[in-house]
């Protein structure tokens, strides 16, 4: 439903939105020269950042005695590459800018809204190793700067203004299970995290999870503001839980859902690999930042999210399980 309704904010946005632009990038341009914050690239209110010294540490669930306890890593780059888009594959494929913001990609470096599950199959990935999933995720951007996309879809005609941030630390990891093992995903699982949408659905998905470098294991779900020394991170989970049956479903959730608390999945549902994403900035002391998002979330951090297609081969996919069901801290070679 939320597609459909930002479809058709996006006919409204292209006659209404230029005009208004080259005004913010007039204003923004006098206030950057003139030395002062720059609210006009979209800074979000200040109540939406937290001192990171406030936020307490996220409780672990319990290890039970049949736990996958492993953890397999892979390096796939920081998109030095600059593969970037407003595209969605696995909420709106075949439609190209959906997004409205612009998306950050490692790992398989074909990926667009016109990709097919064989092109996929088929391209190059950034990942040591040769695991051609695609990982993407919003960018974040320093808000005292301006980008070189203040005209183009996905950036300041849909009021994402700031330079695009290239992550000094991308890690993708896979961990197992604090209550059972895990059996393997099938190959072109799709999988969400987070809501885009969080101040218009009311945040029910919202799985924001904002830090800093050297607090580990301490999330908000407001932007997070570091001491000297340490950068904003983003930790993005994804659902573990798999029905078993699908690779995708019409909300794009209900396929693979999260466990609970305790790591328990549901009912009817199988324990797989629990994909991490954990991104790294370097941003000074005091400059602000904001993440992308639709122009109607206001770059909320709330709305922080990310998406996953599954590409592995049958071997990279048991090699995987194995590692994680006993117990082995592995990394992809």
């Amino acid at each position: 439903m939320w597609i459909r309704l930002f479809r058709l904010r996006a006919r409204l946005l292209r006659i209404l939105v230029p005009a208004a632009v080259g005004v913010s990038a007039v204003i923004g341009a006098g206030v950057i020269a003139a030395g002062r914050p720059a609210v006009a690239l979209g800074a979000p209110a200040a109540d939406r950042y937290v001192d990171i010294a406030s936020v307490p540490r996220a409780v672990l669930p319990a290890i039970g005695p049949d736990a996958a306890t492993g953890t397999y890593t892979e390096n796939c780059g920081r998109n030095l590459d600059a593969h970037r888009n407003a595209d969605n594959l696995v909420v709106s494929p075949g439609v190209t800018g959906s997004a409205h913001h612009i998306h950050d990609y490692v790992g398989n470096v074909s990926t667009n809204a016109m990709s097919s599950n064989t092109e996929l199959a088929a391209a190059r990935t950034t990942c040591v190793g040769g695991d051609r999933s695609t990982y993407y995720w919003p960018v974040l951007r320093r808000l005292d700067r301006m980008g070189t996309d203040m005209h183009a879809v996905g950036g300041g005609l849909d009021d994402n203004m700031g330079q695009i941030l290239t992550p000094s630390s991308v890690v993708i990891e896979y961990r197992g299970n604090p209550v059972s093992k895990v059996v393997a995903m099938p190959r072109f699982l799709r999988l969400v995290t987070g809501d885009p949408v969080a101040l218009y659905t009311g945040g029910a998905n919202v799985h924001a999870q904002w830090g800093c470098s050297g607090y580990q294991d301490r999330f908000t779900t407001k932007y997070a503001v570091c001491p000297e020394g340490s950068g904003p991170t983003r930790t993005l989970d994804f659902p573990s839980c798999w029905d078993g049956l699908s690779t995708d479903s019409p909300d794009h959730r209900t396929h693979a859902v999260f466990p609970t608390a305790d790591g328990l999945c549901p009912h009817a549902t199988f324990a797989i690999p629990q994909l991490r994403i954990t991104l790294t900035y370097a941003v000074p002391a005091g400059v602000r930042y904001a993440v992308d998002s639709f122009p109607e979330e206001k770059r909320d951090p709330s709305t922080d999210h990310g998406m996953f297609i599954d590409v592995m081969t049958d071997r990279q996919t048991a090699t995987l399980v194995n590692c994680l069901n006993e117990g082995r801290h592995c990394r992809a070679a």
